[in-house]
């Protein structure tokens, strides 16, 4: 039995033409909504004052803050940034990670046209070169940067450009946010608050640099205010109780901080900031705030709802709390690999007799972020959904695929320039933003069972044999077959006679599957022969029934994680293929050296 919620009906007008493209248009009219998102904040202010906004851990237990708190200290900050000469061409940028102090001061610069750049914590803190967040400072120049303690990134801070002004949340430092807000707003603030407008420019969130050095993306208030209406014309249980969610994403990128925390905001819920992550020893914090929060929503990558199906696996009573008012999961960005939706949905049966309903998304940095919504059931993971209000889908002929195009009041105007200029977005001859990646209609003959995700334009490949290999769909099949030996692959073969996979292991799984004393070195125990086998059987059963293009016949197991650095991985665990491919070009030659290295595992992908 799956939980029932009210959901806005699977409906799509289709128009086919005579080009072979598709375009896709919800029939609901996007509704009114406000001008600016702080216009959200003013309204729970006035109608639930007391109520939980945001909650972070601190020596005590939770530190929380109200919505009407929130409003005085948004509007005190905000005379402050102004104060400090900051307006709509010089930014705040905000290093720091997630937190109560880092959402008021956010909120304080959009209240007043000053836009808003969340940087990802690793390009401060994880990187060794800090090449990323010197570009990310060089495009922006920003007027004012906020980290939470100066100590930690001292490095990051003196990278930027001297005499800037630094807020910080330590209490005795004379730009604390706790000390800053005592300002006293004045009419200077309120002229510049009712100056925003639909158009003025929100945020400036950069792309995690896949293909070279991260990329400011224009986000202005239209766009975040019509994706949060669209959100609630399509799920429209989020207004018969305010949400409930426990959320580590970070707020550098639009999943976290335009999807998640808006939403928050905008349905007058309750936010508590999670300071683990889906990484071995830091999910422990992540199952000890579940100990005392039970969302109704839950959102994470892949890899985290893993990590907490063994988690919930682990402790009965834990899993019957963590589903107990749970409305639905939500996972975004790479499909839920098959065994962890079955585990999920095995998981929520058991806790409450009830299939908790999971779903998911499709848009980008781009699209503020949600172009396409799933509301209405899915049997497994790949289904993206149907266009939300407002926004139109066109699915453009791109060889022998269709690629997913976008048109709303959702796409961004273009990517930042220092002093607040635009560069506008390549759109195609109709206004339509190329995305990339490629879509299809679940059912051809059935638009309204909604669009599949068809994988990624650039990654795809052919074999020398001329045949295709989609990457997203082999990546998932063989990364969910190797389960939980594996945490992430990439796919080889370009004019290749077989596809081939270079494996990021989960070393800490692999250790105990091979039962591997504490001193031995990881290499010991990635060259294990039965750990190899293991490997070789389950990906030999990826694809059986198919043919060349959806069969491995090589691995290699690299012992050195993904690089930030290098490009390869972003501060949310995801892989670029690209980066892997180039940085690791011995490593995919050597997978194909005949006869076989030592270091090759070879899968038997004739027999059966």
């Amino acid at each position: 039995m799956a939980r029932q919620l009210r959901l806005a009906p699977p409906l799509v007008d289709c128009e086919r033409r005579g080009d072979g493209s598709i375009v896709l248009r919800s029939p609901q009219a996007l509704g009114d909504h406000p001008r600016a998102v702080g216009e959200r904040l003013a309204h729970w202010a006035r109608a639930a004052p007391a109520r939980t906004f945001l909650a972070e851990r601190s020596a005590g237990g939770w530190r929380e803050i109200g919505y009407g708190e929130a409003l005085e200290a948004v509007r005190a900050l905000a005379e402050v940034l102004l104060g400090l000469g900051l307006d709509g061409t010089r930014p705040l940028a905000l290093l720091s990670g997630n937190g109560i102090d880092h959402a008021l001061l956010a909120l304080a610069a959009m209240e007043v046209g000053i836009p808003v750049a969340s940087v990802s914590v690793a390009y401060s803190l994880a990187s060794q070169d800090l090449g990323k967040l010197r570009a990310v400072v060089r495009q922006l120049a920003p007027g004012a940067l906020y980290v939470a303690a100066r100590a930690p990134f001292a490095r990051a801070l003196a990278a930027c450009p001297p005499g800037l002004p630094v807020l910080t949340s330590e209490p005795d430092d004379p730009m604390s946010v706790a000390r800053l807000r005592a300002a006293v707003p004045s009419e200077r603030a309120s002229r510049a608050a009712a100056a925003v407008g639909p158009d003025t420019i929100a945020k400036v969130l950069f792309t995690s640099g896949s293909t070279g050095q991260p990329k400011g993306v224009v986000n202005t208030q239209r766009m975040l205010c019509s994706n949060q209406q669209a959100i609630a014309q399509l799920w429209p249980f989020l207004l018969e109780r305010p949400p409930v969610v426990l959320d580590w994403l970070p707020w550098s990128h639009t999943f976290g901080a335009n999807h998640n925390f808006n939403m928050i905001l905008w349905h007058g819920g309750t936010l508590y900031i999670d300071a683990g992550k889906p990484l071995p020893g830091a999910f422990d914090t992540s199952v000890a705030n579940l100990r005392e929060v039970s969302p109704t929503l839950y959102f994470n990558v892949p890899r985290g709802f893993e990590m907490l199906a063994a988690a919930l696996e682990r402790d009965a009573a834990l899993s019957r709390r963590f589903f107990s008012g749970l409305d639905l999961l939500f996972y975004a960005a790479a499909a839920l690999p098959p065994p962890v939706w079955r585990r999920l949905e095995a998981l929520s049966l058991a806790a409450t007799g009830e299939r908790v309903p999971m779903v998911s998304a499709w848009g980008s940095t781009e699209t503020s972020p949600l172009a396409t919504q799933v509301h209405f059931p899915i049997a497994s993971a790949g289904v993206i959904g149907l266009p939300a209000p407002g926004v139109a889908i066109k699915l453009a002929p791109a060889g022998d695929r269709l690629e997913l195009c976008v048109k709303g009041p959702n796409v961004s105007p273009g990517m930042w320039r220092p002093g607040g200029q635009i560069a506008p977005l390549a759109l195609d001859d109709e206004g339509y933003l190329p995305m990339g990646d490629a879509g299809l209609l679940v059912d051809a003959s059935d638009p309204a069972r909604g669009l599949a995700f068809d994988g990624r334009l650039a990654e795809n490949f052919k074999l020398g044999s001329g045949t295709w290999v989609i990457v997203g769909a082999l990546r998932v099949a063989c990364v969910g077959a190797c389960d939980p030996l594996i945490l992430d692959a990439v796919v080889t073969g370009h004019d290749r006679a077989h596809a081939g996979l270079l494996l990021f292991p989960n070393l800490a799984t692999c250790r105990a599957a091979v039962g591997a004393p504490a001193d031995a070195a990881d290499a010991e125990v990635l060259a294990d022969l039965g750990l190899r086998r293991r490997i070789a059987e389950a990906l030999a059963s990826v694809g059986r029934a198919g043919g060349s293009s959806g069969r491995v016949a090589r691995a290699i197991l690299l012992s050195e994680p993904p690089s930030l650095d290098g490009s390869e991985i972003t501060d949310k665990g995801y892989i670029n293929q690209r980066a892997v491919l180039d940085r690791r070009a011995d490593r995919v030659e050597l997978l194909y050296r005949d006869p076989p290295a030592d270091e090759v595992i070879l899968i038997d992908i004739d027999g059966e």
